[in-house]
């Protein structure tokens, strides 16, 4: 998503472009006033002069009702919108709710009902609350604030189709930001509808706090079947990249081996064999050179994202796990012999000495894409 004003329709169209050139496949972007909803079909303008191709995803909260109405180049223009139906308009909630599905039919645009635990129905939950009370066994507070979640997803999507959105152009989210909370709701949710379900932890935080419960939330999901898309919601530095949220998710995505996205090295962590720091600059220095040649490979050398790169430290575990990998170098311990054996699918391929082995190992990493990915089988030459 992105942090940019909507209505600087310039820096929004170069930020979505950043975020699509890290492999971003959506990208949700605040309609928050008039400004920002005359922006829309300027910023897709723009985006089209670039040549980037992305969807725009609509994100409404209080006034997407009248923004909609005011604004048909905008409602015209996006590809999804993004309700909370818990700020879609105070008493008049269900009308105002009606009004954007009714938009969405008339545009054939699917929806997003994106429930959220900091902006829950405040009317449903305190309903669900007094019945919990008088119940003769109640619940906790947290399950019922669960339920009260699922059912504003849930009684929606039901709404949603009242007024004529079609079942598959309903999505649901049920956003919380604790870890065990989350996989709860989305478990809960996965069990009770069929529609597909954007996942994530919602404002997860900053720097390694936020990578890593994104990660957890994520791959348990994930590993169950849940979940159809998804987003990392990281808090970033200031004036920070925001395309890191982009590449996080990518990660999860191929760790789990459900997509793959770029060359992945593996690397050991070092130990007290491996003493020198040369192992560690030299996978840096691959992954570096992986990353910065994926722009070009992605469109020429088709099926190189799922390359493998062992770049290991001593002979305990190098030989074999080079041999697990499509390229491989096992560098030499503390006091092992000065060579670097190379395995190219399994077997030895040679083995390097001297000052220039990471030069060398690169230039057989070229010669392997070349011959394994060759950029004719992107036009089927």
């Amino acid at each position: 998503m992105t942090n940019t004003d909507t209505a600087d329709a310039a820096g929004t169209a170069a930020q979505v472009a950043a975020l699509a050139a890290a492999g971003s496949q959506l990208v949700r972007i605040t309609v928050n006033n008039d400004e920002a909803a005359a922006a829309v079909p300027e910023i897709a303008t723009r985006l089209a002069d670039l040549g980037v191709v992305v969807p725009l995803v609509g994100d409404f909260h209080y006034n997407g009702h009248l923004l909609l109405a005011k604004y048909p180049a905008c409602a015209q223009t996006l590809a999804k919108y993004r309700i909370n139906p818990g700020n879609v308009g105070g008493k008049r909630r269900d009308e105002h709710f009606r009004t954007i599905v009714q938009i969405a039919v008339e545009c054939g645009k699917p929806v997003r009902i994106g429930v959220n635990w900091g902006s829950l129905d405040q009317d449903l939950l305190t309903e669900m609350m007094d019945e919990n009370a008088a119940a003769g066994s109640p619940r906790t507070a947290k399950d019922v604030y669960i339920e009260a979640m699922l059912a504003s997803a849930l009684r929606s999507a039901e709404m949603a189709e009242a007024v004529g959105l079609r079942h598959d152009q309903i999505l649901i989210s049920a956003k919380v930001s604790h870890v065990p909370d989350l996989v709860e709701v989305y478990g809960r949710l996965a069990a009770r509808c069929d529609y597909p379900l954007h996942l994530g932890p919602t404002e997860a935080g900053m720097g390694m706090k936020g990578q890593v419960a994104s990660a957890a939330a994520l791959a348990i999901l994930l590993a169950q079947g849940i979940g159809d898309t998804i987003r990392v919601s990281l808090t970033p530095k200031p004036d920070g990249d925001r395309s890191e949220e982009v590449l996080v998710a990518q990660q999860i995505l191929q760790s789990l081996g459900l997509r793959s996205f770029a060359p992945q090295v593996t690397a050991c962590p070092g130990c007290g064999r491996t003493t020198s720091t040369f192992f560690q600059h030299m996978a840096q220095d691959i992954q570096t050179y992986l990353r910065e040649q994926m722009p070009l490979w992605k469109t020429t050398r088709p099926g190189v994202e799922t390359m493998n790169v062992a770049v290991m430290g001593c002979v305990v575990n190098g030989p074999g796990e080079s041999k697990h990998a499509n390229l491989g170098i096992s560098l030499p311990g503390t006091f092992e012999d000065p060579k670097a054996p190379v395995y190219m699918d399994g077997k030895l391929l040679t083995t390097l000495k001297g000052d220039r082995i990471v030069q060398e190992f690169l230039v057989i990493l070229e010669d392997y894409v070349a011959r394994t990915y060759p950029s004719g089988a992107l036009t089927g030459a």
